[in-house]
């Protein structure tokens, strides 16, 4: 549970070692760059966009080449293989392939150039085909498009929107042209279009053709001087001469796949380099020196200035941050409550002053988890699948692996609650046994059945939420008594505990609470009125002492009734945990339901197939909509209900200066 403590760390060093020493901080990954100093006559900044420009540039082209390479040769991966997280490479094998990174660019460029190649004769085969496409009305023609007749005949070819026979086409141009004389002749018809030639004396040509234009004819788009059944059966040809020259590019590309390794040590060489000379633009510099300046956990400053100050001519300076400084947030927990810093984030990382509240936050989460729920079975499951995962894949991206860690505990806890309730897919043991082996047995639930008594575990499901409250209002508490502020540990705390123990001491001898829980509580009458002293004074502190800030009593009282108000808040939250109830229930209540209907089926073969089925596809539709709902509402009740009594939230993220790359991690080496 901590925050790790941040120091300023700066670096004074000679100019020619400023990529090296950049380099070693990279590497190390430590250490936010952040300047504290600006520019001036002396110290100015180097333009670096153009350098860093082309390494982005040359990371992109490398990445655009393995991702041809994947369309084209793809490794064949598996449905978790996005679990497995980056390969762990020698720092001397990344060095060795990269020698040749120019050889490997010429790889890339060819990559692209070829997959270029092949588009550009993808869009010719189209073109080609749309040429077919638009000579096929044609292939019954058995002259040439271009034809121009005889000495004495012209032939038209043209076309007619629209579906047209021979004797309506001969009607049309009697209308328009009575005494022309045309022989007519139709190629093919479709319902959109009418294909055909007219033949008439070349002396009446252009009379001819006027008078067709008249009725909407138009001439072929595309005039051929050859038979088009013979154009087609040529273009058709050089469409397969062109697939197999894609043929041949594909097989080219996909032999280049052996650089696919060296394609991405390369874009991950040109990533880490753009990196650093957006860094390397930021630092102030002068003719012969210049200066680094940053954020960096107290407990890594030692081992980074060791290693600089051995091997370079440099100073380091180290100190504490200023009072109105903040410094980024970079949390450290135990194993077990690692898990749950994800959770955290999603809400927002602690501000300036704020406790971490993860190791609380994460046991809690656990708890509150497993009891919604609240199945052996499916915790077994959940935990197993977590820890099968964990051991499978053991370079797992670190967010995804916290999340794993985190469910496993879940797990545990799940199945830690469905011994306790006796919950094993549901009453699947009772069912099998009674449908299948016509005895009843079951397992006893070491403490009760919610399905037979949900009342009591609503008792204890609001019990339970008292707690979580009182431990998020204790850690205010705390921050008040570490920061001195031991007034408003009084007023902000005390007096709320004094309120609240004094209402529940009050509530729970009293008959409401006892026809709901079915529980009679007697508490001795020293006891009662202590409950009542307590409750009035907290009360009445709060009333007088919320508005302390303000010196009129009008205004101090109207701020002090209305923070009293919020018990009413204090009741919503607590009625907020009766979900642990209804998720609870529901877990077993749909169990319930699919093993009944799976034993619908009876004692024989069909009733066991019938059963299996329906188990396996009911309770995996059970485990996974109860998941869900036991994330979201465990997720809620610590965002809602713990972080409203102390925590706001709001700090930012430690981002330290390292090798972001996409690919492979380079293993560092020890000496």
């Amino acid at each position: 549970m901590a925050v790790l403590q941040m120091q300023r760390m700066s670096i004074c060093a000679l100019k020619k070692d400023r990529k090296a020493i950049l380099e070693r901080l990279q590497s190390m990954g430590v250490m936010e760059i952040n300047h504290i100093l600006e520019e001036d006559e002396d110290f100015q900044c180097m333009d670096t966009a153009n350098a860093r420009s082309s390494f982005e540039k040359a990371a992109a082209a490398a990445d655009q080449a393995l991702e041809l390479l994947q369309q084209y040769a793809p490794v064949k991966q598996s449905m978790l293989s996005s679990l497995a997280g980056k390969d762990l490479v020698d720092r001397e094998k990344y060095d060795s392939i990269l020698q040749a990174k120019d050889q490997l660019m010429k790889v890339a460029g060819k990559i692209r150039a070829l997959d270029k190649e092949r588009a550009e004769k993808k869009a010719h085969i189209l073109k080609i085909e749309n040429s077919i496409e638009s000579l096929t009305p044609w292939l019954p023609l058995d002259v040439p498009l271009s034809f121009e007749g005889t000495k004495y005949v012209v032939m038209l070819p043209g076309t007619l929107s629209g579906l047209y026979t021979l004797d309506s086409i001969y009607s049309r141009m009697a209308e328009q042209a009575p005494d022309l004389d045309v022989d007519i002749h139709i190629i093919s018809a479709e319902q959109d279009a009418t294909y055909f030639t007219v033949f008439c004396l070349r002396e009446t040509a252009k009379q001819v053709e006027d008078a067709l234009r008249s009725i909407g004819f138009a001439r072929p788009s595309q005039v051929i001087d050859r038979v088009p059944a013979d154009v087609k059966s040529d273009m058709e040809k050089e469409i397969s001469e062109v697939q197999s020259q894609i043929g041949q590019i594909e097989k080219e590309i996909s032999g280049l796949a052996v650089h696919r390794e060296g394609l991405e040590f390369l874009a991950d060489y040109y990533r880490v380099r753009g990196d650093k000379y957006e860094v390397l633009g930021q630092l102030p510099q002068s003719k012969s020196t210049f200066l680094v300046s940053g954020y960096i956990p107290e407990r890594e400053s030692a081992k980074v200035q060791k290693a600089l100050t051995d091997k370079y001519q440099c100073v380091v300076d180290v100190e504490g941050l200023k009072e109105e400084e903040e410094a980024p947030v970079l949390l450290k927990n135990n194993r077990f409550s690692s898990g749950a810093e994800g959770i955290l984030e999603a809400f927002g990382l602690p501000a300036k002053g704020e406790v971490d509240p993860t190791v609380f936050m994460s046991f809690f989460y656990v708890f509150l988890f497993g009891m919604m729920l609240s199945d052996a079975a499916y915790g077994a499951i959940v935990s197993g699948v977590c820890a099968a995962l964990l051991v499978k894949f053991p370079r797992m991206e670190q967010s995804m692996r916290k999340s794993m860690q985190l469910f496993f505990w879940c797990g545990l806890s799940t199945l830690f609650w469905g011994v306790m309730f006796s919950g094993y897919f549901g009453d699947a043991v009772n069912v099998i046994s009674k449908t299948f082996f016509g005895h009843e047995v079951g397992i006893p639930a070491l403490w009760f059945v919610p399905l037979n008594d949900p009342m009591k575990l609503l008792m204890y499901s609001m019990l339970f939420g008292v707690i979580h409250l009182f431990v998020g209002l204790g850690l205010k508490g705390y921050m008040s008594l570490r920061d001195k502020k031991y007034l408003d540990f009084f007023c902000d705390v005390v007096l709320w505990y004094m309120l609240l123990a004094g209402l529940l001491i009050m509530l729970l001898p009293s008959e409401m609470f006892t026809s709901i829980a079915g529980i009679a509580i007697v508490f001795p009458a020293a006891v009662t009125a202590l409950g009542k002293w307590l409750a009035i004074l907290g009360a009445v502190g709060i009333l007088l002492m919320s508005g302390r800030g303000t010196k009129n009593i009008a205004v101090r009282l109207a701020l002090g009734a209305y923070d009293l108000y919020n018990i009413s808040g204090w009741l919503s939250d607590v009625l907020s945990y009766s979900r642990l109830l209804a998720l609870g229930l529901a877990t077993g209540v749909i169990a319930s339901v699919v093993n009944q209907m799976g034993s619908m089926g009876g004692k024989s073969v069909f009733g066991v197939i019938v059963f299996i089925f329906a188990f396996v596809v009911g309770h995996t539709f059970n485990l996974a909509i109860n998941l869900l709902g036991s994330y979201v509402h465990t997720n809620r009740l610590q965002f809602v209900e713990f972080f409203g009594k102390f925590y706001e939230g709001g700090g930012r993220a430690f981002h330290p200066f390292k090798e972001n790359t996409k690919y492979a991690d380079i293993k560092e080496e020890t000496k």
